[in-house]
């Protein structure tokens, strides 16, 4: 039994032994530079050790049981091998030794042998380019993509420099597309690259046409999105911006009218004003515009402004904007403006104090912890208060006062030096 748990004993414990040596040897692998160079000492010491052991074995079986002249030449022997194979396996492994005991300090100063991840670097190109050598830049940007394909900083530079130092929308938007359209594209990054690719479309060639084409495109590869919500936003107001761009390429002359001569005699200036546009007007551009872009955020709002405030219609102001606020994907800040916008409408167009009360009560239902469900609640708190403001306060009659008093002669007041 005594024999049985030291064999146990003996053999855990080489298990242990040869589990830290298969540790340590990992250790040092991972850390080397040169790998095949490590495996190749190891294998050398222990080709040098077990040597070493065998010839101590060999030797000491000549050993006789007193000193003779003999057996201090065998001990001689064993000693001199064991300093030999000491002295060798020092000077083979002390870079290792000194490199482990002092990693941990050089570490703290040159950031440790932890493997940089690879990435393109594009000071090259931007290099040729600010010099004016676009085809050059080009050619260096691609060198980087060449290495990693999937870089939006050097897609989107390789597009800049063919489309603003080349002129040549049309590789740009190959470029732009190549891109967009794998499956390993980011959404996010997409959508900016089409979306930067139909500002070039307005800006350089003023091409409205082909700049809704390239924001369909997001709208086609996120559908029902806040990217594709973004892109019908843009779309729908693309032609107020074809006009100004066209306005800046062919510009007209301007004719300044004449101005009142002697404005600073006339008894009134109402009638310099500039006219207001009629409400009832912009509400029917509105309106057709919305039949064309129902997903355009910005004039259906004004639109129900128009109600609520000119035609005194809080009923359809609300549908408007909740139209708006239940449209999904819309982002938070969008809907709690609206819900704000509603519950201002509704203030003042008559509505009672717990139809407010919901209204901003739906703020702090849909988005606890943000802060516009922390305003929307110390406005809440403050409701009555905001109520009781409008309230009219009762007039008071003034009596009736003689005019122009001080500009009169004979006043029965006088100054004291008169007295």
């Amino acid at each position: 039994m005594h024999q049985t748990f030291d064999i146990v004993l003996e053999t855990a414990g080489l298990i242990v032994n040869i589990g830290l040596v298969g540790w340590g040897v990992f250790l040092i692998l991972k850390r080397s530079y040169d790998p095949a160079k490590i495996i190749c000492k190891l294998l050398f010491t222990v080709a040098l050790v077990t040597g070493d052991v065998f010839f101590i074995r060999s030797q000491t079986k000549h050993l006789s049981g007193g000193m003779s002249p003999g057996d201090f030449f065998t001990a001689f022997m064993i000693a001199s091998s064991i300093v030999a194979c000491g002295i060798i396996l020092s000077i083979m492994w002390t870079p290792q030794i000194s490199d482990f005991l002092t990693s941990p300090l050089t570490n703290l100063f040159d950031g440790g042998k932890e493997e940089i991840d690879p990435k393109p670097y594009y000071s090259a190109a931007i290099s040729k380019r600010k010099m004016n050598r676009p085809l050059e830049a080009i050619v260096a940007v691609r060198e980087q993509l060449a290495k990693f394909p999937n870089d939006f900083e050097g897609v989107s530079l390789l597009a800049n420099i063919q489309a603003e130092d080349m002129k040549d929308l049309q590789s740009a938007e190959i470029t732009f597309d190549h891109f967009c359209n794998s499956p390993a594209a980011p959404p996010r990054q997409a959508a900016a690259a089409w979306t930067q690719m139909a500002d070039w479309h307005l800006k350089i060639a003023a091409d409205a046409d082909s700049a809704r084409a390239s924001l369909e495109k997001i709208i086609a590869k996120f559908p029902d999105s806040t990217l594709s919500f973004a892109a019908a936003q843009r779309i729908a107001h693309l032609g107020g911006a074809e006009k100004i761009l066209l306005a800046a390429h062919d510009r007209q002359p301007v004719f300044v009218p004449e101005g009142v001569n002697n404005i600073g005699l006339l008894d009134s200036t109402e009638f310099l004003k500039p006219v207001e546009a009629d409400p009832a007007q912009l509400a029917s551009v509105y309106v057709k515009h919305l039949e064309q872009h129902p997903l355009d955020t910005e004039v259906r709002e004004k639109l129900a402004v128009i109600y609520a405030s000119h035609y005194k219609r809080l009923d359809m102001a609300a549908l408007e904007l909740n139209q708006l606020i239940e449209e999904p994907n819309q982002p938070p800040k969008l809907v709690a403006h609206w819900l704000n916008l509603l519950a201002n409408l509704q203030v003042k167009g008559g509505a009672d104090v717990d139809t407010v009360r919901a209204t901003l009560k739906k703020i702090v239902e849909r988005f606890p912890g943000l802060p516009a469900a922390e305003i929307a609640q110390s406005r809440l708190a403050r409701l009555k208060l905001e109520f009781k403001a409008l309230e009219e306060t009762p007039g008071k009659k003034l009596g009736v006062y003689e005019q122009n008093i001080g500009l009169k002669y004979g006043s029965p007041y006088r100054s004291p030096r008169q007295l």
